[in-house]
């Protein structure tokens, strides 16, 4: 499926795999890639809910060798169910932005108020947005706390709770890569009411309502 003119995705019940002719400039909190880099492929690798390995990224590595990334990516991993997962692609004034979020909540919390604690399960929310634009470094953290916001607050909309009963916030395990392709305008902004910010937000609460009527 195309996300854009240059971006592909290709979903399966064992990963995603996000694939651009160009190098996309990211960043991201991947358990391989965290940072800013530039990289033409985000993977989102499914594991068993019982998954403790000890070293997730040499998993991760060896993963993308096996099918045929020898360069580098970000990747992430879930527990979640994948298979159904729908892109969102929503454009407006000439900008266009895609989310692809999976949502597992098996070790949901609240921030500041769920207590530290090692994951029961890999069960995580995963959210990946590509802009077809420019957007400066300041503007693509900005883009992660717009994103987080509309998560967020999706969440608390759907009454989702941890096993405390408090309101669920995400998990302790969310990943989130912002990624663009270098084209087009530049945005110096993405909070929540900037073009740029209103897409993402819309792209991830309609993304997360999606796939969480999936599971």
């Amino acid at each position: 499926m195309n996300l854009l003119k240059d971006t592909s995705v290709f979903i399966s019940d064992s990963y995603i795999h996000i694939r651009s002719a160009e190098a996309l400039t990211a960043l991201s909190s991947g358990v391989v890639g965290g940072g800013f880099q530039k990289s033409r492929h985000i993977l989102n690798l499914h594991v068993d809910k019982d998954y403790a390995g000890t070293n997730p990224a040499l998993d991760l590595k060896k993963f993308a060798r096996k099918i045929g990334v020898d360069e580098k990516f970000i990747g992430m991993m879930t527990a979640a169910k994948i298979g159904m997962t729908q892109p969102v692609i929503l454009s407006e004034h000439g900008l266009t932005v895609c989310a692809v979020v999976t949502v597992g909540l098996g070790n949901s919390t609240c921030a500041g108020i769920t207590p530290p604690f090692l994951p029961e399960s890999a069960g995580t929310i995963n959210t990946v947005i590509i802009l077809d634009a420019q957007l400066t470094r300041s503007a693509m953290v900005n883009a992660v706390i717009t994103a987080t916001e509309a998560k967020t607050a999706t969440l608390q909309e759907l009454n989702k709770r941890t096993k405390d009963g408090d309101p669920t916030t995400g998990t302790s395990t969310d990943s989130t890569v912002i990624a663009t392709t270098n084209k087009g305008e530049l945005f110096k902004y993405t909070g929540s009411v900037s073009l740029a910010g209103w897409l993402i937000a819309r792209a991830v609460r309609q993304a997360l309502k999606e796939s969480l009527n999936a599971a």
